[in-house]
């Protein structure tokens, strides 16, 4: 791992192989081990990046105000990468999206696996459902400290419960059985979850800014190669999502994986892998 500066934070990131560039964008709910199988099979054959977003996994704490997209098109320029293929998982997928509606020049394709959507606005039967299966993990009145950025102590015990029932609603799906998950795949889930909320809960004050205008009355300007990856467990709400991008896009082709929450790179990565390939090789066809 080495880190590097970018916009006034510092993102830890791997840069492995040679070739056509492939850069990796992870989760919300993660940070860039989400891409370990990904990111070793590929650096075979192209040149892989994979970095951690300000206040997330090893990068530098978010503070002021911020744009991850600007922070993904900045940290290209850093490394020197004039185009690449954007993998972007969750909201690390509206990043994707994002960077390529405000430089297309520079993304040559798109895979986004569980994607969010910029100017997609959540409806109120998902923030009921995170409220009921994820937010009363934890004491209301604590949970409130903590994400206010007002408690003297966070609670180790808070933290499990949090990313236990995180992975319940996300990594498995809410409708699905969580024992059903791999176990290796259940272990590096909560151990990046622990990360994100011991850094979302102890994190500066600071302010995320989105693409103006949002990405979702746009979507007919991409013009590269889009594949929507949609796990059939994850939340409903979330595989509207996949639909909406493929209605928009032009150039997209959607994979629906049965039995797959919202993280199919650790629960099909073998697939996955084939996906990005195979939209490296459309964005080379392309030109």
């Amino acid at each position: 791992m080495v880190n590097i500066a970018v916009n006034g934070a510092r993102l830890a990131y791997d840069d492995l192989g040679t070739g056509t560039a492939v850069v990796f964008v992870h989760a919300g709910i993660a940070d860039r081990r989400m891409w370990d199988d990904q990111f070793e099979a590929l650096a075979a054959t192209h040149r892989v990046v994979r970095y951690d977003w300000r206040g997330y996994g090893e990068s530098g704490d978010a503070c002021g105000r911020f744009a991850h997209y600007r922070d993904l098109l900045a940290l290209l320029d850093a490394l020197d990468i004039e185009r690449a293929t954007v993998v972007g998982a969750s909201m690390g997928g509206a990043y994707a999206i994002d960077a390529a509606l405000a430089a297309p020049h520079r993304v040559s394709g798109l895979v986004v696996l569980g994607s969010g959507l910029s100017g997609h606005v959540w409806p109120d039967a998902m923030l009921a459902a995170v409220r009921e299966h994820v937010h009363s993990a934890v004491p209301a009145e604590r949970l409130a400290r903590y994400r206010e950025g007002n408690a003297k102590h966070i609670d180790p015990s808070d933290v499990a419960a949090m990313a236990v029932a995180q992975a319940r609603f996300l990594v498995a799906g809410p409708d699905r059985d969580a024992e059903t998950v791999e176990p290796a795949v259940w272990e590096r889930a909560l151990a990046m979850l622990d990360g994100v909320f011991r850094r979302l809960w102890t994190a500066p004050p600071h302010e995320e800014e989105t693409l103006d205008p949002p990405a979702l009355g746009r979507l007919s300007e991409l013009t590269v190669p889009l594949t929507v990856i949609n796990g059939l467990a994850d939340a409903p709400w979330i595989r509207k999502v996949a639909g909406l991008l493929c209605t928009g896009v032009p150039h997209s082709r959607r994979i629906d994986l049965p039995g797959v929450g919202h993280l199919p790179s650790m629960e099909r990565p073998s697939e996955v892998t084939a996906a990005i390939l195979d939209t490296v090789g459309l964005a080379a066809a392309q030109g």
